[in-house]
């Protein structure tokens, strides 16, 4: 497995662009199914997940190729709803093709998805959605089978805001008979992006970034153009890494709105920030000051996927930050790794203690997933002496190429192979 080193201790400065968001690539690639024809898709980024997605596409037989930062897909060749097991089980977001192949074949079979150990993420509020608008569904202890010969719109309440159930309700229910509408639905900015572009393909639905979403079905969609929204939470990491090593970043090609939680809170913790248009600017001179409580919540609250980059810098901070986690019940297991550098940590069932410390240290640590992978990348940056980061495939799955990232801030970082490896690129 290749591996990050990193020379940690300069302040990063500089500008970098922020490229497309993952978590609005996925959900739209596996919608361009919805119709029949080319779509292209701009400001994709390369990333594994990216690669998992356009595999499941070319097995399904549609025609999918990434080329710079455009993804093309022609999906007149698709004929199977049968979602290949091998890949699913590599990525949890393979879980939107269960929407698209219904609406379109009429039927879908599925396995457990994959992806980050962060907790329990059961998929019952897909199926719920899914049946709602007339899908049967069986269950076995490996596959799950979805099929209905006519979809038909609903009023949908989910008992959680999720982001995957609301992109797979809304996918389905583009093509259902009727009007389907969600309530409690996710507001995230990818459900906006999603919304957009099914509306660009013909599409009507109203109400993405509320809690109340209107589908009106329509009988067919036509492939189109789009380009992809920018990556928040790559965004947001960038962000926190400045504010940990006391840098000057400047990000361009953002949407600063989607950003206003992390801005409350690094500005609580004494951090500098300006956002005008598509830029946003940060900088940090002196010690970060502890925050007393930090609580993650579904969008527009505090983020769970910035969770673990912004507990580098509580654990930089001067006094006692406290982090409660409510998304998911796994994602403190960065915690023993910030410990082996230095950080002063407790952990108590969902809440995390920080008892800021003057500095981290090097050494090495492991990436356990892919956001806690990215805080430990901030941690090397900030720290003294040298940093490890060891099983870096989890952060290839939402960072292209994290390394030449921040080595165009300054970070003094590079990517290692295996010896074997690198025989065979040689």
């Amino acid at each position: 497995m290749d591996k990050l080193v990193i020379e940690g201790g300069r302040p990063l400065s500089g500008s970098i662009r922020i490229h497309g968001a993952k978590n609005a690539a996925l959900p739209i690639m596996a919608a361009s199914l919805l119709c029949e024809g080319k779509v292209q898709l701009q400001n994709v980024p390369r990333l594994l997940d990216i690669d998992v997605m356009l595999g499941i596409l070319n097995r399904l037989g549609c025609s999918a190729i990434h080329k710079g930062d455009t993804v093309i897909v022609e999906t007149s060749g698709a004929n199977t709803c049968h979602v290949p097991e091998d890949l699913m089980k590599q990525m949890r977001s393979s879980i939107f093709l269960m929407g698209p192949l219904l609406a379109r074949f009429g039927e879908v079979c599925i396995y457990q998805p994959g992806g980050c150990a962060i907790g329990e993420r059961k998929i019952d509020l897909h199926l719920r959605g899914l049946s709602a608008l007339g899908a049967k569904i069986e269950e076995n202890d490996h596959q799950i089978w979805c099929r209905a010969s006519k979809l038909k719109g609903n009023d949908i309440h989910l008992d959680f805001p999720s982001v995957g159930a609301t992109e797979n309700i809304m996918m389905a229910a583009a093509l259902a008979e009727g009007t389907t509408i969600i309530s409690n639905a996710a507001r995230e900015p990818e459900i906006q992006d999603l919304q957009h572009f099914l509306n660009a393909m013909g599409a009507r639905i109203m109400g993405a970034g509320t809690d109340t979403i209107t589908i009106q079905g329509v009988s067919r969609l036509e492939p189109c153009d789009y380009e992809i929204i920018p990556d928040r939470i790559v965004a947001g990491t960038v962000l926190i890494a400045a504010a940990a090593t006391r840098g000057t970043v400047t990000l361009t090609h953002t949407y600063p709105s989607h950003l206003t939680s992390l801005f409350h809170v690094l500005r609580r913790a004494g951090v500098q920030i300006g956002a005008y248009n598509d830029i946003i600017t940060i900088s940090s001179i002196g010690r970060p000051k502890a925050i007393e409580r930090i609580v993650t919540s579904p969008y527009p609250s505090f983020p769970t996927d910035l969770q673990s980059q912004i507990m580098v810098l509580l654990s930089l901070a001067d006094g006692l930050s406290l982090m409660k986690e409510t998304v998911f019940e796994g994602r403190f297991k960065h915690v023993d790794e910030l410990v082996r550098m230095g950080a002063d940590i407790t952990v108590d069932m969902n809440s995390a203690f920080i008892r800021g410390v003057p500095r981290l240290y090097g050494a090495t640590v492991e990436a356990t997933d892919l956001r806690a992978g990215a805080a430990l990348v901030i941690a090397g940056l900030a720290a003294q002496g040298k940093t490890v980061v060891e099983q870096i495939h989890h952060i290839d799955r939402g960072y292209d190429r994290i390394e030449l990232l921040f080595q165009r801030l300054g970070g003094v970082m590079h990517r290692e192979a295996p010896i074997l490896r690198q025989l065979d690129l040689a």
